[in-house]
């Protein structure tokens, strides 16, 4: 069998055991919509209306996520009792490391509004992660480095490079202005959850030229 598969059956056993439900690969989760996969990432759309709960699913690599919505959701880790609600804001970003191993667990929104999530899985821990960041950063793991920027309506990030693959996710609705240190540039009007992967070196700042303040999130493989 394969690994994947021997650790699901593993859990599953071990749900039955302590009455809970088996748990699935987050693929097979309900909530969790794959919206990208390439040999770096499995990135997924994840969403739960109020009241609902994921099934128990497996977390087999290093993730980081950023909040579309804010929420009030519950944690609760396979075996474990449910844990205590957690408020979360639109834009907020964390990064997992699985060194440990797998991690199997179920959220519960028990808010009043949509949990809205973009999760990055990635499949590929580095041999050799990279010595510099391109920007400040805002969480990261053993795979990973986040990176937040928030622009006032006007406003343009520091010049910075990705000299290793990347995701850019909009947070919020704005007209994003990306220029070259040449001074070529682009502009595209986003909205929450758009992303873009890009498999290049790249070179650029990032500028809101719209009149609302918006977020953008970049995550760097290492």
């Amino acid at each position: 069998m394969k690994p994947l598969a021997l650790t699901v059956l593993f859990l599953s056993l071990a749900a039955l055991g302590a009455g809970q439900s088996a748990p699935v690969p987050i693929e097979q989760e309900p909530h969790h919509h794959l919206v990208l996969k390439n040999d770096y990432v499995q990135v997924f759309h994840t969403i739960v209306p109020p009241g609902e709960s994921t099934l128990f699913h497996v977390h087999l690599h290093d993730n980081a996520a950023v909040e579309l919505s804010p929420r009030t959701t519950t944690d609760q880790l396979l075996g474990k009792p449910e844990g205590a609600p957690s408020l979360s804001g639109v834009g907020e970003v964390f990064a997992n490391s699985r060194l440990e191993g797998p991690t199997t667990h179920r959220v519960h929104n028990v808010g009043t509004t949509q949990m809205d999530v973009i999760d990055v899985e990635f499949l590929q821990r580095p041999d050799h992660p990279s010595a510099t960041a391109a920007a400040p950063v805002a969480a990261e793991n053993a795979s990973a480095r986040v990176y937040s920027w928030v622009l006032a309506p006007g406003a343009v990030s520091a010049m910075h490079s990705h000299e290793r693959p990347y995701l850019i996710v909009a947070v919020t609705a704005m007209q994003l202005k990306m220029t070259a240190p040449d001074g070529r540039s682009f502009t595209d009007d986003v909205k929450p959850g758009d992303f873009h992967w890009i498999d290049a070196n790249v070179t650029h700042t990032l500028g809101n030229a719209g009149t609302a303040p918006g977020q953008l999130v970049e995550f760097e493989l290492k």
